[in-house]
């Protein structure tokens, strides 16, 4: 295979579907039968310069792929995979690698550079590979250009790749010194520039100890600032990427440097070219992130043990900040409401004026009032949409007093606009405000006169998709505002004409553009969530409609590729629709009966929409199943049966993880609809349930709500739950030995952490209760130490959130409830029974204080019995 390597390669690019095929399919059975050939084919091909360019680039992509992937468990198969090859066949491998690094071929020398960083990703945290990094460094003293460049581009990936442990500081030191030279003016190749300035945002990471030290600091600011100088786009592009990740990164060390940044970046918004300005802009949105993170977790109360204190830099900048933005306003691009992915310097300076309102407040409206009253009612339709989208973006951080006297001005002049104003990019700007104006302001001291807007936003659904899909999206707010339950609402007198215009738009037949026909179901499904007493008659009418519309996308054949596609999109929405009309006609005794008459055409209706072969539209049908489920009660039992295969064909779905999750969802569901009515099916419920929590290829977020699952099925089944323990609570507790041995971990795993442990609490909670007052209660008392070692280890690791403080202390009075006296001398002896009992009936958290309460009662009855 090795001496035919290059033709296989370009017949697997080939324009030919067979020859594409069949090169696929030969590569990987050379992948399957002899792995260390494979490697050495492929990247003797990479490195050999009289191979054509095409077979070296893929040669590297699946050398790439052989060593990464995107899921964890593969991802470590593919890690041990080249753990074990011989030292010999990756010493070769590796030297291949280095060796295109010198090549003439850019595109070869780059993937090299990739597939270098992904074995040093590997490699480097297992202590192999030492010599990497100096033999590197010792590749940019070489005097060609291009042996430099690419270096310095595998030196970036590398520090994308690898994490700051596995680098020692001296290392480090010396991997930032090649860069920051390379970045130097003195540089005259400007390809090596930007390999360095690139390899130095990848690098910032590592760069904790010299950022903390002033002269190094000084001298990388010095040279990225000289950076967003340069006569090169792409360069001075990349050199404000490293101060936007510097203020991300750095914050607390930018003190000194922010009145050189700001004329740096003033420069660039004003003068220079769309990809440059719009990462100056970027810092400062970035800046805005910082100081709203710090601002929203200490309040303003910045005491010594808060991590980083608050600069405020943006408010000491606000007044040369606030025009610079505004100015940016007036830089729209014709027809940039029609595209939904656009991105330009006006977008960018309006979102930052958002960020810089919610960082500062009422501080900011002062400085931006006097642009619109100067603009909002110029000829030039820029000047008109500038205006409305500068009041639009500072809408949410002032508070409702500063700003509720100008927008019960502003609300009748926006109104009026939406009808007359002659250019749509000023109407589809407007209807986006009027929508902000509902979203934050809405309160009693806003003086919306609800009838007028009403009748302002259903004729503004008639107008362009995109106007159309806006004014859906106010009405979605105001109705939002008007949720009040039971009560008159303002939306009552319109309700049936409300219904009848969102129907209306779905129908449109150009309600596939710009988002509008989902944006009118989002809308309908808040206006039927806000229904009272006295509308609910016409959401009862709705039911049958939606069905209908359903029911025809049942029915449509032989349809295009892109025709499916759009089918299936409204099959997710209808089912997204009947949804929520069955949560609110089936959760209220006045309509349940009524509309309980159509549950037999809905289930037959959804048992066919999962014949349909796609995520988002089961993931939608299974959450109106466990609506129904839930509004039927015990009634739901007949349609078990037919339900079954498609509950076990969720709950198998490990590909499509997020319907994995809904499933597990909807098995609660059930339970408390049915009760001990589900027990039938639970020998084949758990059998899954255990296999998703043993597959290593099921995404990891699936696996909390499992665990809660066993606590549902065993409150519904009670003491019939005895035959599942011996596989459910060993499982409890390996996770529960896992979820307290997490040592220096991320905000993110820290959030997956506690949710693990909230689930296993619920788990443990729900087996309890289920077993309370049964004659088998004594079959849960092995497991009883253990659960009280692992609310002792949770207390011990005072990193808790309040939800898993709650369940904690639940699960300790709810084994003192059902255990009683014979878990007594355990309890007693436990720190949960004392002092973690004593913190939570001291918390201030009114929900955790009630649970204490009720656990107190629980363990001083079962001590003392």
């Amino acid at each position: 295979m090795a001496v035919e390597i290059t033709q296989v390669l370009l017949n697997a690019q080939s324009v030919d579907a067979s020859a594409r095929k069949y090169a696929e399919e030969s590569l990987n059975q050379f992948q399957d039968q002899n792995l260390p050939s494979f490697f050495l084919a492929l990247s003797g091909e990479l490195a050999n310069n009289d191979k054509p360019v095409d077979s070296r680039k893929l040669a590297g992509l699946i050398l790439k792929n052989t060593l990464d992937a995107k899921e964890q468990h593969r991802k470590n198969d593919l890690i041990q995979r080249w753990l074990s090859l011989d030292m010999f066949v990756k010493a070769q491998v590796k030297g291949c690698l280095l060796q295109t690094l010198s090549s003439p071929v850019s595109d070869a020398r780059s993937t090299a550079s990739q597939v270098i960083a992904k074995v040093a990703g590997i490699e480097l945290p297992h202590k192999q590979w030492p010599e990497l990094i100096s033999t590197l460094l010792s590749n940019i003293q070489q005097q060609q250009s291009h042996v430099k460049q690419a270096t310095l581009e595998t030196l970036g990936y590398l520090c994308e790749e690898v994490s700051p442990d596995f680098v020692d500081q001296d290392q480090v030191n010396k991997i930032l010194t090649a860069v920051v030279q390379g970045m130097n003016a003195s540089e005259v190749n400007n390809d090596v520039r930007l390999s360095a300035t690139r390899a130095l945002y990848n690098a910032l990471g590592f760069a904790q100890a010299n950022f903390s030290n002033d002269m190094e600091r000084d001298y990388l600011m010095r040279v990225v600032c000289e950076a967003t100088l340069t006569p090169e786009l792409k360069i001075r592009q990349a050199a404000f990427e490293c101060l936007v990740a510097i203020s991300s990164s750095y914050y607390d060390k930018l003190g000194s440097y922010m009145q050189d940044i700001f004329i740096i970046t003033a420069k660039a918004v004003k003068e220079d070219e769309e990809p440059v300005a719009l990462q100056a802009i970027e810092f400062w949105s970035s800046i805005c992130d910082e100081e709203i993170d710090i601002l929203d977790e200490y309040g303003s109360d910045f005491s010594a043990d808060s991590d980083t204190p608050c600069f405020y830099f943006i408010r000491q900048a606000l007044p040369a900040l606030v025009p610079m933005l505004l100015d940016t306003l007036l830089k729209q691009e014709e027809d940039q409401d029609l595209d939904e992915g656009a991105w330009n310097i006006a977008m960018a300076g309006g979102t930052c004026l958002g960020l810089v309102a919610r960082t500062v407040g009422d501080d900011i409206v002062p400085l931006v009032m006097p642009f619109i009253e100067e603009n909002i009612s110029k000829p030039d339709w820029r000047q008109r949409e500038a205006a409305t989208y500068a009041f639009g973006s500072i809408l949410e951080g002032p508070s409702p007093e500063k700003l509720t006297p100008t927008i019960n001005v502003a609300l009748n002049f926006m109104l009026t606009a939406l009808i007359n104003d002659p250019n749509n990019h000023v109407k589809d700007t407007t209807a986006w405000t009027v929508g902000r104006i509902f979203e934050f302001m809405h309160g009693p001291t806003v003086e919306i006169p609800v009838r007028t807007i009403l009748s302002v936003l259903l004729q503004c659904m008639k107008d362009v998709p995109n106007v159309a899909e806006k004014a859906c999206g106010a009405l979605y707010f105001l109705a939002r505002g008007c949720e009040v339950v039971g009560s008159a609402s303002p939306l009552s007198p319109l309700f049936a004409d409300i219904i009848q215009a969102l129907l209306s738009v779905t129908h449109r037949e150009d309600a596939g553009e710009s988002r509008l026909r989902t944006a009118a179901y989002e809308t309908l499904n808040e206006v039927v969530r806000c229904a009272t007493d006295e509308t609910t008659p016409i959401v009862m009418q709705l039911v049958p409609v939606i069905m209908v519309e359903l029911h025809r996308t049942l029915e449509a054949q032989k349809l295009t590729s892109d025709e499916r596609e759009k089918q299936n999109e409204l099959q997710g929405l209808l089912c997204g629709c009947l949804q929520v009309i069955i949560q609110k006609l089936g959760s209220a005794e006045p309509t349940k009966y009524t509309f309980l008459q159509y549950t037999d055409q809905m289930m037959d209706l959804f048992l066919r929409v999962f014949a349909c072969r796609n995520a988002t539209v089961h993931e939608e049908a299974m959450l109106a199943i466990g609506a129904l489920a839930y509004a039927a009660g015990h009634n739901f039992l007949k349609y078990m049966q037919g339900f079954y295969p498609y509950l076990e064909m969720g709950l198998q779905n490990f590909e499509e993880y997020q319907v994995c999750a809904i499933t597990v969802g909807v098995v609660g569901d059930l339970c408390r609809a049915l009760d001990d009515k589900i027990l039938p099916f639970c020998d084949g419920i758990m059998t899954h349930l255990l296999k998703d929590l043993s597959s290593n290829q099921l995404h990891r977020s699936v696996k909390p709500p499992i665990f809660s699952c066993f606590g549902d099925i065993a409150l519904a089944i009670g003491e019939n739950f005895e035959k599942y323990l011996i596989y459910a609570m060993p499982m409890l507790q390996s996770a529960a030995e896992l979820s307290t041995l997490v040592a220096e971990a991320d905000d993110e795993m820290i959030e997956y952490t506690n949710q693990l442990r909230n689930g296993i609490l619920e788990a443990h909670s729900g087996i309890l209760q289920g077993f309370k007052n049964s004659p088998k209660t004594q079959l849960l008392m092995p497991y009883a130490s253990n659960i009280l070692q692992f609310l002792d280890s949770l207390y011990n690791e005072k990193d808790m959130d309040d939800i898993v403080m709650k369940a904690a202390v639940g699960v300790l009075g709810d084994l003192a409830d059902t255990l009683g006296a014979n878990a007594g001398p355990l309890i007693s002896q436990s720190v949960s029974s004392k002092d973690f009992l004593e913190e939570c009936l001291a918390s201030d958290e009114h929900l955790i204080k009630e649970s204490a309460q009720w656990a107190k009662f629980a363990v001083s009855r079962a001590i003392s019995g």
